[in-house]
């Protein structure tokens, strides 16, 4: 029985359908790759410290804690089946403002912490509140991956508040002296989130999901 090349193409030789064979192979799997990065996963690596201790960048980059920065995957296809959560950790790209604010922009790796609608308050330690759309009373949130002097030596930001607009979503790095976020230039639209990040594939003492 004929391989299916030699079905479709009876004339062509053995070494050729073997050939057009890893051809098409290979083809196929780079397809397949491409998709899966398009729509399912992608990786990045971590550029700076706006989100140490939780995720490394290397050093002697300002701030960096590590001889290699995280490389990460992001779920692209989990916020077409669930809307983001307060806490989880997001690729996305930024709003005009950052390039003017930050000095970059483009895709940033940060924190949610507000969602649409809510209110954003950040107290005199450096701890963070919510209040809900619904105009109720703040609510601390619980943060329990930052360090307590990472909070205290953001004193830039202290008793500033901040609203999130419908549609949109408010962004902070872990590192909070180190990050520029959503307190600088604002929320981000629901259309520039890309992907939710939930695994550190290297270096090898980082592997595991976040």
């Amino acid at each position: 029985m004929r391989d299916p090349l030699g079905r479709l193409f009876p004339n062509l030789s053995r070494p050729v359908r073997v050939a057009l064979d890893w051809v098409l192979t290979i083809a196929g799997a780079i397809l397949i790759v491409l998709a899966l990065k398009a729509w399912v996963v992608n990786p990045y690596r971590i550029p700076s410290s706006s989100m140490e201790p939780t995720l490394h960048c290397a050093r002697p980059a300002p701030g960096c804690e590590s001889t290699f920065s995280d490389r990460v995957l992001a779920c692209r296809i989990c916020l077409d089946f669930s809307s983001p959560k307060r806490g989880q950790i997001i690729v996305f790209e930024t709003p005009p403002l950052a390039l003017v604010k930050c000095g970059a922009g483009g895709t940033f790796v940060k924190r949610l912490i507000g969602l649409p609608g809510e209110t954003v308050h950040e107290d005199a330690k450096g701890n963070i509140w919510i209040r809900g759309p619904d105009g109720g009373p703040f609510q601390e949130l619980k943060e329990p991956y930052i360090p307590a002097a990472r909070r205290l030596a953001d004193s830039a930001h202290f008793k500033e508040t901040w609203h999130v607009p419908l549609g949109s979503y408010f962004f902070m790095g872990d590192n909070r002296a180190q990050s520029c976020d959503s307190r600088e230039w604002g929320s981000v639209p629901r259309q520039n989130l890309i992907g939710t990040v939930f695994f550190v594939y290297w270096p090898p003492n980082r592997i595991g999901f976040r």
